[in-house]
């Protein structure tokens, strides 16, 4: 599929789900643009939108913990993206944990 296919929010996003391609482990969700779509499929590693920043943002480079994209592939609504990648370094969470998924939620009493 196209990247301008692709079907991008207001604000120009598209949420990304990245996942360690041979265990399956859910690794971080991110946001893209259509510019950092076509930087990641370019550099074989992602590249991100932060909002916070309100700029482009490649994973890894400041901290080493870089991702190799293995594969890219869209839903069947062309509006969520799913990153295979191969995990380089310690993690890929900002805190130090491998993935961004390690907090449980519990039922409110």
């Amino acid at each position: 599929m196209d990247v301008t296919r692709l079907h991008y929010n207001e604000q120009g996003l598209i949420p990304a789900i990245v996942q360690q391609h041979d265990t399956g482990e859910v690794l971080m969700m991110a946001w893209m643009t259509l510019s950092t779509v076509r930087e990641t499929i370019a550099s074989g590693e992602t590249v991100f939108w932060s909002r916070s920043r309100g700029e482009r943002w490649h994973k890894g480079a400041t901290s080493g913990n870089t991702q190799k994209v293995v594969s890219l592939r869209a839903d069947c609504d062309a509006d969520v993206l799913l990153l295979q990648v191969d995990q380089q370094g310690s993690g890929a969470c900002h805190t130090g944990a491998r993935s961004c998924f390690y907090t449980a939620v519990e039922p409110d009493v």
